[in-house]
């Protein structure tokens, strides 16, 4: 069953920014799609089972950006 998840992103404030993190996060073993909400900052992951925070975390920062601590 799939499940969804979350995360805010610091500086993704363009269409370019949401293509370089979705690219990145796309890679992310078991990662099925990523929803991008630029208003809000926020990507939203659909993914075959949980995906840790951590490589979460690691894609975003490949891409150049960060993810917002809560």
């Amino acid at each position: 069953m799939a499940t969804n998840a979350t995360y805010t992103v610091s500086g993704m404030t363009c269409g370019g920014c949401a293509g370089k993190v979705t690219d990145h996060v796309e890679q992310i073993p078991g990662v099925l799609d990523v929803d991008v909400d630029l208003a809000a900052g926020a990507i939203t992951l659909t993914s075959e089972s949980d995906i840790s925070d951590a490589s979460v975390k690691q894609a975003v920062e490949k891409a150049g950006y960060k993810l917002a601590t809560a």
